[in-house]
């Protein structure tokens, strides 16, 4: 998927062209996770705190379905500017 990233603090996001419901959703997260947030069919990716953050906890704007976590170090996505160009691929054989 490509895209052009949005950011809500430490989370990046953007609209892709899937419509889900509401799926075991949490209104916290971790680090690394990956979310689809059903109100703007939106891909998230969390990579620390949001604006509605409360302490330590990451906190999307609305609870997330969240159905991965990033390998390696999410702290790259802290280099990731509002409006660039972002693609997500899913690793050959990954599980």
């Amino acid at each position: 998927m490509s895209s052009t990233a949005q950011r809500w603090g430490d989370e990046i996001y953007f609209s892709i062209p899937v419509t889900l419901e509401a799926e075991n959703q949490r209104d916290v997260v971790e680090a690394g996770d990956l979310g689809y947030w059903p109100p703007g069919s939106a891909f998230c990716i969390f990579f620390g705190h949001t604006p509605a953050s409360r302490g330590d906890e990451i906190r999307p704007a609305s609870p997330v379905n969240v159905f991965g976590k990033l390998t390696g170090s999410p702290e790259v996505f802290r280099k990731v500017k509002e409006g660039s160009p972002i693609k997500v691929e899913r690793l050959v054989g990954a599980a």
